[in-house]
């Protein structure tokens, strides 16, 4: 029996991508936009810094394209990039020999690491762009290092490219997000990741949502993400060739950005009472209350009160427009609503996890969706 613990954990990270469909190959567009916005709020964000793509495939991923091409711009010190056994892209545009050398146990393509301490134009056309990227990686084989461990990014050879690094770019496995973030903030690293939009209701991340350690990027909660992705031919459109899925999918972050700073601007609860666009608000004599937990409900963003001082349970997408200076996190419907069980009588509202309820009128109670609960900081 095989007890390499290096393989077994590659074999989990497989498995994970495999069973939860994870492989979800991130857009250039969708990386260069989200970066843009914090280079325009810092442009010296990158500048000087290391940074690490460690569940990507060094030449393939957009990542390490987007880096590699932006590493005199930005200013990199330094760009890591590793991929893991098995990869389905690793090798399909530069295929390195050390993916497929030796025989060994180890799936094909094997992992491989992938360090840029400097590109320059090598094609003399002035410019220093991908095609120089290639052409210095099949001349200088120093650059690429095989990784006995797989490529896993919990692996020890990955542990100490994740120490020397200052900031880690990437789309991990959505299904072991809890262990990548708790790696990250073991080793107090900056980041800029991808993610499911539920993992803000996760109990390993929530908690650090609250206390203002993580928070999302900038691009809007709406849409979702339009990911490279076919899966047994199955797929939601096709742009230039390209089959593409869309997955509620945001970006996680402790990389500062403007629209955290900007003030979201309010009206009164009177006003919204009486003039408010929607329906569910707009001719109501109040604002509803939770049964379970001393909190208005405030179903949209921008209908919250601008005057009320007391506490509201809000949808998660307010993050999307959360500006730490103008709000604060209370925590969430998960936590702090009471048991139905003690509020009504059975049988009069639809049992499940924790949340909110608020009653219908006739005797029943509705179970909201998950809320964050919030109040002003005057």
């Amino acid at each position: 029996m095989n007890t390499d613990p290096a393989r077994q954990l590659n074999r989990t990270l497989s498995a994970a991508k495999k069973a939860k469909q994870d492989e979800f190959y991130t857009q250039y567009d969708d990386i260069q936009n989200e970066v843009a916005a914090y280079l325009e709020h810092d442009p010296n964000t990158f500048r000087g810094k290391v940074v690490y793509c460690n569940c990507d495939d060094p030449f393939e991923s957009h990542f390490f394209k987007y880096f590699a091409v932006k590493f005199n711009e930005l200013g990199l010190r330094k760009l890591i990039t590793t991929s893991y056994d098995g990869s389905p892209i690793a090798g399909g545009e530069l295929p390195f020999t050390e993916f497929n050398a030796g025989n060994g146990t180890h799936q094909k393509p094997k992992a491989l690491a992938v360090e840029l301490a400097e590109v320059k134009d090598l094609t003399g056309d002035g410019a220093a762009a991908i095609e120089d990227v290639k052409l210095f990686l099949e001349r200088n084989p120093h650059t690429r290092t095989p990784l006995a461990g797989g490529g896993d990014f919990r692996s020890a050879e990955c542990v100490a490219f994740l120490k020397e690094a200052d900031i880690v770019v990437t789309n991990p496995p959505f299904s072991l997000f809890r262990e990548y973030v708790a790696q990250l903030v073991e080793h107090d690293k900056k980041f800029l990741i991808i993610a499911n939009k539920n993992a803000i209701t996760y109990k390993e991340i929530f908690p650090l949502i609250k206390r203002n350690e993580v928070w999302t990027g900038v691009k809007a909660f709406s849409g979702g993400m339009w990911f490279m992705a076919d899966y047994s031919g199955k797929y939601e459109k096709i742009v230039d060739g390209v089959k593409l899925i869309n997955v509620p999918a945001i970006w996680f972050t402790n990389l500062d950005h403007r629209r955290r700073h900007e003030k979201l601007e309010l009206m009164t609860m009177e006003d919204n009472l009486k003039f408010s666009k929607h329906k569910e608000i707009r001719g109501k004599a109040a604002y509803d209350r939770y049964a379970n937990y001393d909190a208005i409900e405030v179903p949209f963003t921008d209908a919250i009160p601008s005057d009320y001082d007391g506490e509201m349970g809000v949808p998660i997408t307010f993050l999307d427009k959360y500006n730490p200076e103008q709000f604060e996190i209370l925590g969430s419907s998960r936590t702090l609503g009471a048991p139905m069980a003690a509020v009504a009588e059975k049988g009069s509202y639809v049992q499940g996890g924790p949340r909110f309820y608020i009653a219908t009128g006739d005797g029943t109670y509705r179970r909201m969706y998950d809320r964050l609960v919030i109040r002003h900081r005057r």
